[in-house]
C-alpha cells in the first residue's frame, strides 16, 4: 500500500475497525483530499457515508452535510458519538435552545460534522452563523433531488451552490445510488462543479436476480413466494394501511412478520426494526420509509407487492437484498389493472392549476398570514386539521403543496417527529435540595439522573414510558413533573412532538399572482409520465433481460444477459423441449394427483405461457378436467 493512503487507513481501522476500503470509497476519499468537487454514484449499501466521515477526520475543520431524510440524518449522528466523533444536527421542530447550542459547538471547534436539512439553507440567520464556522467539506447526501429532471427534486437544494460562495476552497462531494445519465450532469451543473469528476460503481448486481411474477391474487402469491425462499425479507406496498393489512394475512398464513411506515412512532420504529436486524422477525411489510440506513446484508428477498413510480426507486429497494453477495431475489407482482394506476398517478400528482392557487390562499388564512407577510417564517402545519377544516381531499391537496414547493412559494416539510429530550440546566449540588409541588416530581428527576448519562452537557432523548416504569407514576404526573422542573429552571423539558411545517420562502401573494412555471407543472409531469412507461415497460415485457433493462435505463450497458432473471430462465426452458414435453410433464403430474395451476408453473421447468397453452389443449381435447376447486386432474374415462 503506497505511503500517502495510509493516514486514511489508520483513520477507517481506528473508528470503523476495518482494515481495507470497499471498492470507489478510496478513490472518492482521494479526490476529495485532492480538493476536487466530486460525485460518487454507489448503489444502496456501497457505504457512501465512508466517503465523506473520513476524509472529513483527515483535516482540519468540519463537514456540512445537507440530506433531506431526517431519520437518517439523526441514526448517523447517533453512529458518528458512538465512534466519540464529534457531530450534531439542525432541522425543523429543534427548539431556540437546541439550535443556539449547536451553533456554539460548530463556532467553537467542537463539531466535526453538522447535519443540517436542506430548508435550513434558507434561512439567513443560519447563513450568518455558517459563514463563521470552519467548513472544509460540503457534502450533498441523495445529491439526485437538486436536479429537476430526478425523480425526488426538492428546491431547497439549489441553494447549495449559494452557500459554496462562502467557503470558496471548500470541495463539494455529491453522493447518490441512483442517477440516470442526465440528472449526473444535471447534479454537477446546479452545483457549480469546477470540473466534471463522477466516479461510479456498476449498476450491475451478479448475485441478485430480478423476476416479475404476473399475478391476480397478490397476497396468496406473496405468501408462495415466501414459503419458497427461505430467510429475511422486506415487502413494499404503497399505503400505511396496506402495511399492517398485509401483515397480519402473513402472520395469519404462519409467516412471521411485522409492519412499518413513517406515521409510528420513534420507539415503534426503533423496536420493530430491531426486532427485524436480529432476526426476531422474519418478515418487514413497510412503504418506502423502511429501508434507508439499514445495513442487514442477508436479506434474501424483497418483494414490492405495488409498483413504485419510477424504476430509481424500484432499483434503490430493491438493492437492499443481497449486500453479502449471496444469491437474492427482487420480485415484483403485478396485475393487469397496474398499468392503469400507474398512470392515474400522474394525475393525481398534477391536480388542476387553479385548484393548487387555491390551497396557497388556504394556507395563508389557516396559518394566520396577511398578505405581503410571511418571508421566512416556518409555521406548525396540521395538515390533517387543514384539510377538514376546508373540507379537502387529502391526495391532491398534498401534492399542491409538493407543487407550490416545487414553484419556490412554500417549504412544505412532511411529517417530522421529535422525540422527548431533557438538558439538566441546574448544577450538581442545587439539585439536592429541591422543594417541588407535583407530587412525584423529585422521583423522575432521580429516575432521569439514573436513566440517562450527558444530562448536564447536551439534551437527551428520554422515553416517557421507561421512566413511569421505573418510578411507578403514570403519564400524566411524569409529564407535570418535568413541566414544574423546567418552571423551576432545574432542566429543560422538551416533550415529543409530530408535525409538518410550512416555511414561506416569499412572502404571501395573491393567488391571482402565484406562477406556475411549464418548468415546474408541464415538464415536470412529462418527466413523472416517462418515468412511469419506463416502469410499466420493465414490469409488462416478456422479451429481453430484467437487467439490462436496469442497466440501460441508467446508462450502462450490458454485453450479454444475465442469465438468471425470469425473462433470461424462460428463455433457457423453451430452448431445449417441444410442445409434446410440456403436454406430457403436465399428464404426469395432475396423473398422481389434483394440482392447481401455480404448482404445475412452479414444478415444470417450462415457461408459464407453455404452460398455459399446453394445459389449455389437453383440457380442450378431453385428457385433463377442470375441477370446482380449481384443480386438474386426468379426465376418468
Amino acid at each position: 500500500m503506497p505511503s500517502q493512503h495510509q493516514p486514511i487507513l489508520d483513520i477507517l481501522n481506528k473508528y470503523w475497525g476495518y482494515d481495507t476500503f470497499r471498492p470507489l470509497q478510496q478513490d472518492i476519499i482521494e479526490s476529495v483530499l485532492e480538493g476536487r468537487d466530486t460525485l460518487g454514484l454507489m448503489p444502496t449499501g456501497g457505504g457512501k457515508s465512508i466517503t465523506f466521515q473520513v476524509p472529513t477526520m483527515a483535516i482540519d475543520g468540519m463537514a456540512l452535510v445537507v440530506t433531506p431524510i431526517i431519520s437518517l440524518m439523526k441514526d448517523q449522528v447517533d453512529h458518528l458519538l458512538e465512534r466519540n466523533i464529534k457531530a450534531t444536527y439542525l432541522y425543523a421542530g429543534l427548539t431556540r435552545a437546541e439550535v443556539n447550542r449547536t451553533y456554539e459547538k460548530c463556532l467553537y471547534g467542537d463539531c466535526k460534522f453538522l447535519y443540517v436539512s436542506p430548508e435550513r439553507l434558507q434561512s439567513q440567520s443560519f447563513l450568518e452563523r455558517l459563514r463563521q464556522m470552519p467548513v472544509r467539506l460540503i457534502v450533498v447526501d441523495e445529491a439526485h433531488c437538486i436536479s429537476q429532471w430526478g425523480y425526488d427534486f426538492r428546491p431547497s437544494f439549489l441553494r447549495i451552490a449559494q452557500v459554496r460562495k462562502l467557503f470558496p476552497k471548500a470541495p463539494v462531494l455529491a453522493l447518490t445510488a441512483t442517477a440516470t445519465p442526465v440528472v449526473v450532469e444535471d447534479i454537477q451543473h446546479c452545483l457549480a462543479f469546477r470540473e466534471r469528476n463522477v466516479f461510479s460503481m456498476s449498476f450491475s448486481r451478479s448475485n441478485l436476480s430480478y423476476v416479475v411474477r404476473p399475478t391476480e391474487e397478490k397476497v396468496s402469491e406473496l405468501i408462495h413466494i415466501l414459503r419458497s425462499v427461505p430467510g429475511t425479507a422486506i415487502v413494499y406496498v404503497r399505503s400505511r394501511k396496506r402495511t399492517k393489512q398485509i401483515s397480519d394475512e402473513l402472520n395469519r398464513a404462519g409467516i412471521h412478520a411485522d409492519y412499518y411506515h413513517a406515521g409510528l412512532y420513534v420507539e415503534d420504529k426503533q423496536d420493530k426494526q430491531s426486532r427485524w436486524t436480529t432476526d426476531q422477525c422474519r418478515v418487514m411489510v413497510a412503504t418506502n420509509a423502511f429501508g434507508m440506513g439499514i445495513d442487514k446484508p442477508d436479506v434474501r428477498l424483497v418483494v414490492h407487492v405495488d409498483i413504485p413510480n419510477s424504476l430509481e426507486e424500484y432499483y434503490q429497494e430493491a438493492g437492499r437484498a443481497g449486500r453479502d453477495g449471496k444469491r437474492s431475489w427482487a420480485v415484483m407482482l403485478v396485475k393487469h389493472t397496474d398499468q392503469r394506476t400507474l398512470r392515474r398517478h400522474i394525475t393525481e400528482a398534477f391536480p388542476d392549476k387553479d385548484y393548487i392557487r387555491n390551497i396557497y390562499e388556504r394556507v395563508g388564512n389557516f396559518l394566520g398570514v396577511s398578505l405581503g407577510e410571511g418571508y421566512q417564517q416556518m409555521f406548525d402545519f396540521n395538515f390533517t386539521l387543514f384539510c377538514r377544516t376546508f373540507d379537502l381531499p387529502v391526495l391532491p391537496t398534498h401534492n399542491a403543496l409538493k407543487i407550490l414547493t416545487q414553484a419556490g412559494y412554500i417549504e412544505f416539510i412532511e411529517e417530522i417527529e421529535t422525540q422527548s429530550r431533557v438538558m439538566i440546566l441546574a448544577k450538581k449540588e442545587q439539585l439536592y435540595d429541591l422543594e417541588t409541588v407535583t407530587p412525584g416530581a423529585d422521583q423522575v428527576l432521580q429516575a432521569i439522573l439514573r436513566l440517562y448519562s450527558g444530562l448536564f452537557a447536551d439534551y437527551v432523548f428520554i422515553n416517557e414510558d421507561v421512566i413511569a416504569f421505573r418510578t411507578g407514576l403514570d403519564q400524566e404526573t411524569i409529564y407535570k413533573s418535568l413541566l414544574e422542573l423546567t418552571r423551576m429552571h432545574i432542566l429543560h423539558y422538551v416533550p415529543r412532538k409530530r408535525t409538518p411545517y410550512v416555511i414561506y420562502t416569499t412572502s404571501r401573494e395573491e393567488p391571482k399572482h402565484v406562477i406556475l412555471p411549464r418548468a415546474v407543472y408541464e415538464e415536470l409531469r412529462q418527466r413523472m409520465s416517462d418515468r412511469i412507461e419506463a416502469t410499466i415497460n420493465y414490469a409488462y415485457s416478456d422479451a429481453g433481460c430484467r437487467e439490462r433493462m436496469l442497466l440501460s435505463y441508467f446508462g450502462e450497458n450490458a454485453a450479454t444477459d444475465c442469465g438468471h432473471c425470469d425473462l433470461c430462465i424462460d428463455r433457457r426452458k423453451r430452448s431445449d423441449h417441444t410442445p409434446a414435453d410440456v403436454q406430457q410433464g403436465i399428464l404426469y403430474m395432475v396423473g398422481l394427483r389434483p394440482r392447481r395451476f401455480q404448482e404445475l408453473v412452479d414444478t415444470l421447468s417450462f415457461a408459464r405461457d407453455e404452460v398455459v397453452a399446453a394445459l389449455s389443449f389437453l383440457v380442450d381435447e378431453g385428457f385433463v378436467e377442470h375441477l370446482d376447486d380449481d384443480t386438474y386432474r386426468v379426465t376418468k374415462r
